[in-house]
């Protein structure tokens, strides 16, 4: 029979990686929020959900369950080679650890599968989210924090320390967005249940660390907020100020953007910033982005929109910035590299 099991105990299994956790909810579920690193593997697509869903209102329960035996019949065989097919045990869950994650349990129980199913489900995971959230405030987190204008490659930068080891919270790439009017170009953006889920994740992963890596954001990237004591640890972390040529901005950003891909994309997003750049100039770069002179067009943007927006919103820093100045990204990277306290090292 397969066993209960709490979201801390779950949590450990997959942080050994003893467990692969499974949502078996609709696909359209599974995107508006999951436990990170889960895959799919629905029991109900989105259309049989909704026809279940209308008979459990309109007709009656048993009508629904009828029905629902009925579609989850014909699929069973497929569902189960699908679960052989992981090398791991198994952690199933539903919204609640209700039906769906029960019975797909005591199916897999039934063909010799070890498998475990959250007690809760994911309703229990995200009050726990919640929860663990309004803990980790209470904990002081010193910091590093990258600044620097538009294109000084701060988010390429982090990605790189994180590949090393070094502890990083990579907020854009929890946001799934860049944090600026294109930020969203090529990248899906997340909503808030699922960038909390990503956070908690991440600062569960560097609960051991002396500090940690921030990229100097808004409060608000794409579609979320970033909570209040992140924000704080930025605003009083030591600020790394990185100083790169224009040209290298700008070559750095077209690589980013994949403009040849994501031109239209591009062009809607200038569209609406379009009517904040003095005319002529305004005029100029939309000719260049329509002609696909992306790094002439970048230049412009940058020294006529980003720059100044930056420097006029830049803040005061809690104390003086260590300026990181280089020809190139790679280049930033090591200087960065050469700042940080070496790993395992006690930091700040």
């Amino acid at each position: 029979m397969f066993q209960d099991i709490s979201v801390e105990d779950l949590l450990i299994r997959r942080k050994n990686g003893d467990l692969q956790t499974v949502d078996v909810r609709s696909p359209s579920e599974f995107r508006d929020g999951t436990i990170p690193g889960s895959i799919n593997i629905p029991f109900f697509n989105d259309e049989e959900r909704a026809e279940i869903g209308t008979l459990y209102t309109r007709v009656s329960v048993q009508a629904a369950k009828d029905r629902g035996l009925e579609i989850a019949s014909a699929k069973l065989p497929a569902l189960v080679k699908e679960f052989q097919g992981i090398g791991r045990e198994k952690g199933v869950f539903c919204w609640r650890g209700g039906m769906r994650s029960r019975t797909v349990a005591t199916v897999l129980s039934l063909m010799g599968i070890r498998v475990y199913r959250l007690e809760g489900g994911y309703r229990e995971y995200r009050r726990w989210t919640n929860a663990r959230l309004e803990q980790l405030a209470g904990r002081s987190w010193p910091s590093y924090v990258l600044q620097g204008y538009t294109g000084t490659g701060k988010t390429a930068i982090l990605q790189a320390l994180q590949a090393e080891g070094y502890p990083v919270a990579d907020l854009e790439q929890m946001a799934g967005h860049r944090g600026s009017i294109f930020g969203g170009v090529g990248l899906s953006a997340h909503n808030q249940k699922t960038f909390d889920a990503l956070l908690v994740d991440r600062l569960e992963a560097l609960e051991q660390a002396p500090w940690i890596m921030l990229e100097a954001e808004s409060r608000k990237i794409g579609k979320i907020a970033v909570p209040e004591f992140v924000m704080r640890s930025k605003e009083e972390g030591k600020t790394l100020l990185l100083k790169l040529p224009l040209a290298e901005r700008a070559r750095h950003i077209v690589a980013d953007y994949q403009p040849e891909i994501h031109g239209e994309a591009l062009l809607r997003a200038y569209r609406i910033i379009k009517e904040r750049i003095h005319t002529p100039i305004a005029k100029d770069i939309e000719g260049k982005l329509l002609s696909g002179a992306y790094h002439d067009a970048v230049m412009l943007l940058l020294e006529y929109y980003y720059d100044p927006l930056y420097s006029h919103s830049a803040g005061q820093y809690e104390e003086e910035p260590i300026v990181v100045a280089a020809e190139t990204v790679a280049e930033a990277l090591d200087r960065v590299r050469e700042l940080l306290p070496p790993l395992g090292g006690s930091g700040l």
